[in-house]
């Protein structure tokens, strides 16, 4: 047990500035006086503790506070992407067994589609309590959310992410990093997304203060970091794409670090960064490591430019070959990792889990190789994985929806290069009848996914390729 980072901070750093919007600011007395007002609405509306709840709030402002109230209330965060179809979404709240689901005025037509068996809470219209509860100490073993990723599957993994993980993931970052007394760490993820709440909890354990954009502008971002006094920024690729597209030379020297995860980074984009004096620091993880694992420091950005850095530390990188698991430089196979960042496995899965973690290690299903150094090269994002934009795609789940479609025969989605996006899916489909157009199967698509799903293009196809035993060489169709 630890004392309780909120309180602790309202005591002693009062007036620091814990969170900024363009909405609203709170210092941590300010912060700690509304999350624990709002814990105690949560308590009298009977939701219980290490239960989870789900959140789906669009406002920044809004979703950062009542991650706060759901620490001190110490429910469990279920975040809901807002991004996803009603039935992506109904899925996570069965499988979770939430019972409440908090939503706020511009989430509210989504939410009102959806069903809970407790009750849909509007938090914009919820009154803070006159009562408050406090936690007086984290217990780092807690769950503190469940955070669904894709499955290959085709179904999602709810994954436990623990107050140990954001502990153990800030203590690392910060030696991994350094940590400014004044730090000012800007967000315009998704605070629905392991990389943005990442940020919301470091920062409340660093007692430091989260710059969160609602939504990912160029130009927004570009003058925060010029003039707004930034230390570190979160990026993924597309993003920092848009970025440079506005820069005619390096950002102030308060601006010590961009953190760039999400996906594989083309070498022309840290190319580009590095000739306009841009720190960029390439970082490895997922959302079963709670986001950042490894991260490349930027002193070394250009000696060892297309690496994801060294493990933080405390976390540990093994390539797990045919003969077993091995540190030896330059020998590829499945990264294999370990540490107090890594989740204690997913909800409800235990056949998941079984295949998932091996001699204590988690297979990320990513492939890579160390150098002489211990510096980890990823070579592969989990070989079927589309990572668009930052957001993961998984093949299996669109040619799920393909397939029900009555005139598909056989469906197949791999990635295509994208300059702007990174990759976007394509879907390669054989057809019972030719009538039927892209633009419908398209549409059929956006009917049960979310948009970033969709393939953009489709391919018709006579047949797929596929090997003796009938399994598909999507390498084939890659290529």
């Amino acid at each position: 047990m630890i004392p309780d980072w909120l309180a602790a901070h309202a005591e002693g750093r009062p007036h620091r500035l814990a969170i900024q919007t363009a909405r609203r600011s709170w210092t941590y007395v300010q912060l700690f006086e509304e999350a624990t007002g709002f814990a105690a609405t949560l308590r009298r509306l009977g939701i219980q503790p290490q239960e989870p709840v789900a959140l789906l709030i669009r406002r920044g402002d809004l979703f950062a506070l009542w991650v706060h109230a759901l620490i001190q209330a110490r429910a469990v965060l279920l975040p809901l992407n807002l991004r996803l179809h009603p039935e992506e979404l109904q899925f996570q709240l069965a499988d979770s067994q939430a019972r409440f689901l908090l939503y706020d005025e511009a989430s509210a037509e989504l939410a009102q589609s959806l069903k809970v068996p407790g009750a849909l809470l509007r938090v914009d219209s919820l009154e803070d309590s006159q009562e408050h509860l406090c936690r007086e100490a984290i217990d780092l073993e807690e769950p503190q959310a469940l955070l669904y990723t894709s499955g290959t599957t085709g179904r999602p993994k709810g994954v436990w992410i623990s107050y140990r993980n954001h502990f153990f993931s800030a203590l690392g970052s910060a030696a991994q990093l350094g940590l400014d007394p004044e730090e000012r760490w800007l967000v315009p993820l998704p605070l629905f997304h392991v990389g943005g709440l990442g940020v919301l909890m470091r920062s409340l354990i660093y007692g430091t203060t989260a710059v969160i954009h609602e939504r990912f502008e160029a130009e927004a971002v570009d003058h925060a970091l010029e003039a707004e006094k930034i230390t570190l920024v979160s990026l993924v690729p597309t993003m920092l794409y848009r970025l440079l597209e506005l820069r005619q030379g390096p950002y102030p020297p308060s601006l010590r670090a961009i953190l760039l995860g999400g996906s594989g980074a083309p070498r022309e984009l840290l190319e580009r960064a590095h000739k306009l004096g841009v720190p960029v620091c390439l970082s490895y993880g997922m959302t079963e490591t709670n986001a950042q694992f490894a991260t490349l420091p930027p002193s070394e950005s250009l000696r060892k430019l297309g690496s994801s850095g060294l493990p933080l530390p405390g976390n540990q990188i093994r390539i797990l070959t045919p003969q077993g698991f091995t540190r030896t430089p330059y020998t590829e196979g499945e990264i294999a990792v370990k540490g107090p960042t890594v989740t204690r496995g997913y909800h409800a899965r235990p056949e998941a889990n079984a295949q998932a973690f091996r001699e204590g290690w988690f297979l990320t299903g990513d492939l890579g190789f160390l150098d002489e150094e211990g510096y980890l090269f990823v070579l592969e994002r989990r070989t079927d994985l589309i990572i668009s934009g930052g957001e993961n795609i998984y093949p299996s789940e669109v040619e799920g929806v393909l397939l029900r479609h009555p005139l598909v025969e056989d469906a197949a989605v791999v990635a295509a290069p994208d300059p702007e996006w990174g990759q976007i899916p394509v879907a390669h489909v054989v057809l019972r009848k030719p009538e039927v157009s892209p633009e419908e199967l398209q549409a059929f698509c956006r009917n049960h996914l979310a948009g970033y799903k969709v393939p953009k293009r489709f391919v018709i196809a006579t047949s797929l390729p596929r090997n003796a035993a009938g399994k598909l060489l999507r390498r084939a169709l890659r290529s």
